[in-house]
C-alpha cells in the first residue's frame, strides 16, 4: 500500500448534516491528514477533515477507564445523542458546568458559538440559582463558567458569582469579549470582591483588522484596558482566540508574545479552531480546517522553536481527539522550558481521577491568587531563614512565571463523533437543568436545526 493510500482507523457514530439522523461513519486516514467520513440513505455522503500534522492522530491519541455519571438525569431511549441530561451512558463525569446567564450581546461577530441577539433573554436570579441547584447534585463541587451572550450586560453579574460561591463552587469564571471590564473599573472590583476566580477573555489577535474581520469592529485596545482592570484587582485571565484559517492563524506567535508580556495577569491561551455552528458566515471548506495537528505544528513554527510541538499532551478529562495543553515556565534568560510529564502509554487513567486533576488543575493555574493559596503550603516556623527564601523564590516562579498553553477544537455537524461526544466533560446546563455536551448544545444542522439550544 502506497503512503498515500486510504487507510481504516476504526468505526463510529455520526450524524447527517442535512437531516440530523444517526448514521454510520468510519475515520480513515491518507499520508498526514485524517478524516471522518460518513453516509446517509437520504442525503448521501460527506467527508471531513479532523486530523493534520506531523504528529499522527493513532500517535497522539490514548485511552481511559471511562466513568460512569453517579446521577443520570435522563433515560436511556434514543440513543446517544438523544438522551442527553447526562444518561448512563456518557462516559465522562462534569469538569467544567457552562450557565448562560444572558443572551444579550454588545457585538454582532461573524463567528459566535452561541449565536448571541437572536433573542434578548436574561435568566432570573431564581432561575440561575435552581441551575447551580442542579450542577451541585448532578456533578457536585465542579467548575463554573458563566458566559452568554454577553455575560457582563448584567449589572447583577457580581451576584451571580457571589450566589454560586455561597452554593458550594469554588471557582466560578466568566466567559467575555472584555468591552465592560475595559470600560467599568468599578464593575471590575465588584466582581473580584464577590469572588470571582478567572475571566476567559475573547482575544482573536495582535493588530485590528483581525478584530474587524472577526467582531465588526477594533477591539484590541479596550481588551488591553480589561487586563490593565483585571491586573489592577488581580483577577487572572485566559485569552481565548477563536482562528480562522486566513484570517488570524498567523498571528498565534504574536499572541503568545503578548501573553508573554503580560505576566502573571495572564495565566494562560486556551485557543478555539472555528467551528461550524452558531453563527457563521459560510459552509465548510474542509482543507481550510485548522485541527490540534496544525496548530501545534504552527506553535512551534511561529516561536522560533522556543515552543516545540512535542511539548503539548493529549487531555486526562476529554476525548484525546478534542484538546491538547502544556504548562510552562519562563526562565529567567527567556527561554521557555515545558513542564508537562511526559505521558506514559503503558499507563490508562480512569476518566475520573482525570476529571478530577483538570478541575484542580484549572482552578489553581487561571485564578489570580496563586500566591496566597501556595503560602499555605510553606514551610513551618522551624525553618531557616535560607529555606524560607527558597520557597518564596520557588512561588514567586509559579506565581509570575508559569503560563499554560491549551486548545479545544469543538465538533460542528460535519466532523461529529459520538464516541467524542460520550467523553466530554464541559457541560452545559439548559432549561430543564440538564448538563448538555458544549458540542452537541450548539451543534446545528445545514438549515440551522438544533438538537438542544432551542429546546
Amino acid at each position: 500500500m502506497g503512503s498515500g493510500s486510504k487507510r481504516i482507523i476504526s468505526t463510529t457514530e455520526s450524524l447527517c448534516p442535512v437531516c440530523l439522523r444517526k448514521v454510520k461513519a468510519i475515520i480513515w486516514t491518507a499520508r498526514d491528514k485524517t478524516y471522518l467520513e460518513k453516509s446517509c440513505q437520504e442525503h448521501g455522503r460527506f467527508k471531513s477533515l479532523i486530523w493534520r500534522g506531523r504528529m499522527p492522530m493513532e500517535k497522539w491519541v490514548r485511552n481511559k477507564i471511562p466513568a460512569h455519571i453517579k446521577n443520570p438525569s435522563t433515560l436511556v431511549e434514543k440513543g446517544c445523542p438523544f438522551d442527553c441530561g447526562l444518561c448512563s451512558d456518557h462516559r465522562q463525569h462534569t469538569c467544567t458546568a457552562l450557565i448562560e446567564v444572558t443572551s444579550r450581546c454588545n457585538l454582532s461577530c461573524s463567528f459566535c458559538f452561541a449565536d448571541a441577539n437572536k433573542s434578548q433573554e436574561d435568566l432570573s436570579m431564581e432561575t440561575i440559582r435552581w441551575m447551580y441547584q442542579c450542577v451541585m447534585e448532578a456533578s457536585g463541587n465542579c467548575n463554573i463558567q458563566l458566559s452568554g451572550g454577553e455575560p457582563t450586560l448584567r449589572d447583577d453579574l457580581p451576584e451571580i458569582v457571589r450566589v454560586g460561591h455561597e452554593m458550594g463552587f469554588s471557582f466560578i469564571q466568566i466567559n467575555t469579549n472584555g468591552i465592560r471590564l475595559g470600560e467599568d473599573e468599578a464593575y471590575v472590583k465588584a466582581l473580584k470582591d464577590a469572588g470571582l476566580s478567572s475571566v476567559f477573555l475573547q482575544f482573536d489577535g495582535t493588530n485590528d483588522d483581525i478584530y474587524k474581520k472577526m467582531r465588526g469592529k477594533k477591539l484590541l485596545e479596550i481588551k488591553t484596558k480589561a487586563l490593565e482592570n483585571c491586573q489592577k484587582y488581580h483577577i487572572g485571565v485566559v485569552l481565548v482566540p477563536t482562528l480562522v484559517d486566513g484570517v488570524n492563524e498567523n498571528d498565534l506567535g504574536n499572541i503568545i508574545d503578548f501573553a508573554l508580556s503580560w505576566l502573571p495577569t495572564v495565566k494562560g491561551i486556551h485557543l478555539q479552531p472555528a467551528s461550524y455552528f452558531g453563527r457563521i458566515p459560510n459552509l465548510p471548506v474542509e482543507e481550510k480546517r485548522l485541527t490540534l495537528g496544525d496548530l501545534m505544528d504552527k506553535i512551534e513554527f511561529q516561536t522560533n522553536r522556543r515552543i516545540l510541538a512535542s511539548s503539548f499532551s493529549p487531555p486526562g478529562c476529554e476525548n484525546a481527539k478534542c484538546s491538547f495543553h502544556g504548562n510552562f515556565m519562563v526562565e529567567m534568560d527567556g527561554l521557555i522550558r515545558a513542564l508537562n510529564k511526559p505521558s506514559s502509554c503503558c499507563v490508562v487513567e480512569t476518566a475520573e481521577a482525570g476529571a478530577n486533576k483538570t478541575k484542580a488543575q484549572v482552578a489553581r493555574k487561571w485564578s489570580g491568587n496563586n500566591r496566597d493559596r501556595l503560602l499555605n503550603k510553606q514551610p513551618g516556623d522551624d525553618q531557616t531563614n535560607q529555606a524560607k527564601d527558597s520557597w518564596d523564590e520557588i512561588l514567586d516562579a509559579i506565581n509570575t512565571k508559569t503560563f499554560s498553553l491549551s486548545a479545544m477544537a469543538f465538533q460542528d455537524v460535519w466532523n461529529v463523533d459520538l464516541n467524542r461526544v460520550k467523553d466530554c466533560c464541559i457541560h452545559v446546563v439548559n432549561k430543564k437543568g440538564q448538563l448538555i455536551p458544549f458540542c452537541l448544545y450548539n451543534l446545528t444542522s445545514i438549515s440551522g436545526q438544533s438538537i438542544y439550544r432551542n429546546q
